[in-house]
């Protein structure tokens, strides 16, 4: 695969629970309900961050809201926000 994106970028943001923050990785595991954008159902998956600064912002246990996409055929999250 490219380095194109799959579903649409990443302007729909996905409700979920941080599981794990590996700064050392550049990654967070993410608890999530279906991605429909991606084809997704609900999961527990390990994403790589866009910005590294995103992985000071969160602790295991946070709601939050994110974005993601494909890039490079990794799933990057692209925006990261406080959940509800």
């Amino acid at each position: 695969m490219g380095q194109g994106m799959v579903g649409q970028p990443g302007d729909a943001m996905v409700e979920g629970v941080v599981r794990k923050v590996d700064k050392d990785a550049g990654k967070l595991t993410i608890k999530h309900g279906p991605i429909p954008s991606m084809d997704m159902p609900p999961m527990t998956m390990v994403y790589r961050v866009k910005d590294p600064a995103m992985l000071d912002r969160v602790k295991p246990g946070d709601n939050v809201t994110f974005a993601m996409e494909q890039i490079g055929g990794q799933f990057t999250v692209t925006r990261l926000g406080a959940g509800k």
